[in-house]
């Protein structure tokens, strides 16, 4: 996945004189007004000893997080809002007639210390997060809200915008700076640039409160996973597991406080990898319904919060005249409406429906000659599931695990994998400073042996990360800014226990591949302008080259070249690496069905009008998946809605189809690939410059066509995912 901190050329201190509205027209919340009242002289004086003061001298930019404090940051993120306030007015001020080179690369080029501190707070509130972290992330993500008003609902701005805009033809402009205007024109028509000014008031009132109440529910989520964890207090109970899941288990329980017990804890998923081995029934159930009941009660309870926030985004979408939020947000992407995405998602539920019935049916089989008569819930899916596909494939995950060892995925898999297609390398950087000491610094070097950037390596889970997987940038690339990028990949996979070996499931080496996909997106990434480089795309364009990378994991030769065990260094054997293929087309009927029911929830929590109340979560739920046909009881979403962050917490809201829409592209594309020469550096060097290194400096299906030469089908996409087609 890859996810982008609350960062736009935009800015929070902007008022009356900048936005042209009445200071007493804009309601502000106290912790603003306390902000605003801060004399300007005194927030932007900020200390030479700031670390952030000055861009970084370490290279690349990179931040010296051995330097830095949450003080320093916010210091750095308050006077960066006055620097920009004074950017941003010179720029809306300007009495020469408007030009793109004297209002669109002034807006690329400022707020340089702002964005700066931002994405230093928001990065390591993910990653890194501690209870103060997050208090700071809280008190701050209102105020980028109003940022994000403040210069898109800028009069003056919007003027001299339109005018740039009205000469773009006689401007002798190149297609990305055409490109750049296309962007801004979105980014102001979503802010609010030509409603009233009543209507702008209101909207500011919504994006403020709609802010807090995305921080406030993914920290309720972070604060439930934790407070849900099940705690184990008799290691007999948790027969079924392997050693090192029981001492990682142990581990956890030791670092949550407890001077005994095993601790499970849960990833942000309904499922859980636990529910795969564990003999006991009892703890399965447990288990479960401890990660599908987070957030649904107690102290960290999202439900009114996920309520507000669908009410809300409902009533803001019909300030700008549209029915639903869903048809809102979807205008900048590339389905474009609702109904694509409905029809995109119903067209596969008839086939995928089928083949998940007949992987119940195999189930159901299996646990009648056992003698269990009991109905078949989730949590009893992966468990019998398992026996299922042992019974099928012969296949013991453990002994899969040996031949994958965390380094050699990551040195011979990953890096080797990039090296063939694009011929970059990687050098080792401990002398570089890192936010945690689990993370690693690699400089990256292009065939030819110019610089390119640095990666940050973020694997293992611990206390304060966010669940699930993603990649992210400090720095992005830019030849206007002059700036090479630095990226990020963050996973949770369990930290071995101390004296046994960092093993990997194929799973996790696959999401390695996949995170790497969006790094080599951002690294690649050949533009001029800041809001159009690397990963700056459409949320359903953003998951194409991260997701068709995956791909390569269990190509012969990749393959071949990291799986090899962990004590002997002998290759995976064929037929075991033959095994672990087939039993990858396993439980794709499940897998797909959960990940449809999810995206289907979202759309039908963002096209509900804000007339409708709404007020039982659960029986919503329950209706919205009736009605599209996959109320499975068996096959629970992948995210429940008090759980569901992508939708309420970060920006997927309406767009977690994008997933999906991505897929289609990786898989169309793979095949292409594969017809035309496969693993090989003139297939890669295609891919890089017709897609990787064009960011978002044209129409996204014009970069597709341009590389595919057409536009994608649905037929790789099913073929990837073992779905019978013939059904």
């Amino acid at each position: 996945m890859f996810t982008k901190p609350l960062i736009a050329v935009s800015v929070v201190l902007a008022l009356s004189a900048c936005s042209g509205l009445d200071d007493h027209a804009i309601e502000k919340s106290t912790m603003t007004e306390s902000i605003i009242n801060v004399d300007v002289a005194e927030v932007a004086a900020l200390p030479e000893a700031n670390a952030l003061k000055h861009p970084s001298v370490l290279p690349y930019q990179l931040p010296p997080f051995d330097k830095i404090n949450d003080a320093d940051v916010e210091a750095a993120i308050m006077a960066g809002m006055v620097e920009m306030l004074a950017q941003v007015n010179a720029i809306a001020n300007n009495p020469a007639p408007a030009t793109f080179d004297n209002t669109l690369v002034p807006l690329e080029q400022s707020g340089a210390l702002y964005q700066r501190g931002l994405s230093i707070l928001f990065n390591l509130g993910s990653s890194n997060g501690t209870p103060e972290r997050l208090a700071l992330m809280a008190k701050i993500s209102p105020l980028v809200s109003q940022q994000q008003d403040n210069i898109y609902l800028n009069a003056k701005l919007y003027q001299r915008f339109t005018e740039v805009k009205a000469s773009r033809d006689s401007a002798n402009l190149n297609p990305e700076q055409k490109r750049l205007i296309d962007v801004y024109q979105q980014q102001f028509d979503q802010a609010g640039a030509s409603l009233t000014q009543a209507q702008q008031t209101e909207v500011r009132k919504l994006n403020t409160r709609l802010s807090e109440l995305t921080t406030e529910f993914g920290q309720n989520v972070l604060q439930a996973s934790q407070a849900d964890a099940v705690l184990v207090e008799d290691a007999a109970e948790l027969s079924g597991l392997s050693e090192v899941e029981i001492g990682s288990a142990k581990m956890a329980a030791e670092k949550a406080g407890y001077s005994d017990g095993y601790l499970l804890t849960l990833v942000n998923t309904t499922r859980q990898s636990y529910l795969t081995n564990l003999h006991s029934r009892e703890l399965r159930q447990q288990v479960w319904q401890a990660s599908a009941n987070r957030a649904n009660h107690g102290k960290f309870d999202n439900t009114p919060v996920a309520l507000e926030i669908a009410k809300l985004r409902a009533q803001k979408a019909a300030l700008f005249g549209y029915a639903t939020w869903a048809d809102y947000q979807l205008k900048t992407q590339m389905a474009q409406s609702s109904d694509t995405v409905f029809d995109l998602l119903g067209s596969m539920v008839p086939k995928v429906v089928i083949n998940a019935d007949t992987e119940a049916k195999q189930i159901k089989a299996l646990m009648a000659q056992q003698g269990i008569k009991h109905e078949l819930q989730p949590w009893d899916w992966f468990y019998y599931g398992e026996q299922v596909r042992q019974q099928k494939y012969q296949l013991d995950p453990a002994e899969v695990a040996q031949y994958l060892p965390f380094d050699r995925v990551l040195h011979d898999g990953v890096f080797y994998a990039m090296e063939r297609q694009f011929g970059i390398t990687f050098k080792a950087r401990p002398d570089l400073p890192t936010y945690h000491e689990d993370v690693d610094a690699y400089e990256i070097f292009d065939a030819d042996g110019s610089s390119m950037g640095l990666f940050l390596a973020d694997y293992f889970a611990r206390e304060g990360k966010r669940g699930g997987a993603w990649m992210n940038a400090f720095v992005t690339q830019s030849h206007l800014l002059g700036t090479k990028p630095v990226i990020f990949n963050v996973m949770n996979i369990p930290k071995a226990a101390e004296g046994q070996p960092q093993l990997v499931s194929f799973d996790e080496a696959t999401t390695m591949f996949h995170e790497f996909g969006h790094g080599v997106h951002g690294l690649f990434s050949d533009v001029t302008y800041p809001s159009l480089a690397g990963t700056s795309v459409s949320r359903d364009f953003v998951e194409f080259p991260s997701t068709f990378q995956e791909d390569w994991a269990s190509h012969p030769d990749v393959i071949s070249n990291y799986a090899k065990h962990y004590q002997t260094g002998e290759p995976i054997p064929a037929d075991l690496l033959q095994k672990v293929l087939a039993a990858g087309k396993f439980n794709q009927g499940f897998d797909t069905l959960e990940y449809l029911s999810s995206a289907l929830l979202d759309m039908e929590w963002h096209s509900v009008s804000g007339d409708v109340a709404i007020s039982d979560i659960e029986a919503f739920e329950k209706e919205a998946l009736a009605k599209h046909g996959i109320n499975v009881a068996a096959i629970p979403p992948r995210y429940k809605s008090s759980y569901f962050s992508h939708i309420f917490a970060g920006g997927y809201s309406a767009g977690y189809y994008a997933y999906m829409w991505s897929e289609i592209l990786a898989a169309d594309a793979f095949a292409y690939i594969r017809e035309h020469g496969g693993l090989s550096r003139e297939q890669g060097e295609k891919f890089r410059k017709e897609i990787l290194s064009m960011g978002n400096s044209q129409d996204l299906m014009e970069t597709y066509k341009g590389f595919r030469g057409s536009e994608p089908t649905t037929e790789a996409l099913l073929i990837r995912r073992g779905i019978n087609l013939s059904k």
